[in-house]
């Protein structure tokens, strides 16, 4: 095992017996929503991979650590430390394993974290993508770069709606990630079912899925694999609704010069405010639906794909 990786007991056990893990970030934990939201949701949606028949693996790094199965009073002292602990996205790893400090997983890192334990299957909120005015501030996330590396398959409700979908889309392509839609031909926008963008391929049960899964990767294409599964219909936001709120929030970011790693926690909290708490409401709907989801295409896949 990498020395710098700390497995949990279940998780090590798990891995042993080829049983289904799903990987979870821990960012939407320090980041994601207020305390003590934060912890309520961080728990119930490790209790839905565990009802869907799999073992949950929350990643954080913790003192110096890589850490893969956190307890619950790891992920309450994350949730407690809020923006207090930075963001660990690919390039800050290095830097917060050498000097032994704290971090939150993003997308990204969690990806990097559950390869090197060799967990297949990583369940979030929304992936990040390339940003609103990307094409003068280069502001695009790894977490893209990461899909186009690391051979892991993310289960989420589509790219953040504050993002630029479309361009999110064409970079995805241009490095080969395939954009499945579980049950849907169109791609969702995280709050919303709908974005006016269509999948790659549409698949309709989480055998198809990891059937792909295991052709992909025993062809030894590298990479990993978005699967996008819109918000449940009945806590999904009106798109023209949730347009109008993400102006708002731009504007906002703007006026206060927020950039870089700040923008999306400052626009998520601002959108939470404008919907009047709908948005945080349809955010831990959605993160428990794509749990789920992973969780039963990790059991698929464990079972060779059957």
């Amino acid at each position: 095992m990498h020395t710098h990786l700390s497995l949990a007991p279940e998780i090590r056990a798990a891995l042993a017996e080829n049983s289904a893990v799903v990987a979870l970030e821990s960012t939407i934990i320090s980041h994601g929503m207020p305390f003590p939201k934060n912890v309520e949701t961080a728990l119930r949606v490790e209790q839905t991979v565990r009802d869907a028949g799999a073992v949950p693996a929350t990643c954080a790094i913790l003192d110096g650590k890589i850490r893969i199965g956190l307890s619950p009073d790891e992920i309450e002292r994350i949730a407690k430390s809020g923006a207090a602990i930075p963001k660990a996205s690919r390039r800050d790893l290095p830097y917060l394993l050498s000097q032994g400090l704290n971090g939150a997983t993003t997308v990204a890192s969690t990806m990097i974290a559950a390869h090197l334990a060799g967990i297949r299957l990583f369940a979030t909120g929304g992936i990040g993508g390339v940003h609103r005015g990307a094409a003068t501030s280069m502001d695009i996330s790894a977490d893209l770069q990461e899909l186009a590396q690391t051979p892991v398959a993310v289960v989420c409700a589509g790219v953040k709606s504050i993002l630029d979908l479309g361009l999110t889309l064409e970079y995805l392509e241009t490095f080969g990630v395939p954009v499945l839609g579980f049950q849907t031909d169109e791609f969702p926008a995280f709050f919303s079912r709908h974005s006016g963008f269509g999948v790659d391929y549409r698949l309709e049960s989480p055998e198809d899925i990891a059937r792909l899964l295991r052709v992909k990767w025993d062809l030894g294409m590298h990479g990993g694999v978005v699967i996008a599964n819109p918000v449940p219909a009945e806590y999904a936001l009106d798109t023209a609704v949730m347009e109008r709120a993400i102006t708002e929030a731009l504007a906002e970011a703007e006026r206060q010069h927020i950039k870089g790693k700040a923008i999306t926690p400052f626009l998520l909290a601002r959108i939470e405010r404008i919907t009047g708490g709908q948005s945080l409401e349809a955010n831990i709907e959605l993160v428990c639906h794509n749990a789920r989801l992973a969780a039963e295409i990790a059991g698929a896949y464990q079972n060779g794909g059957r």
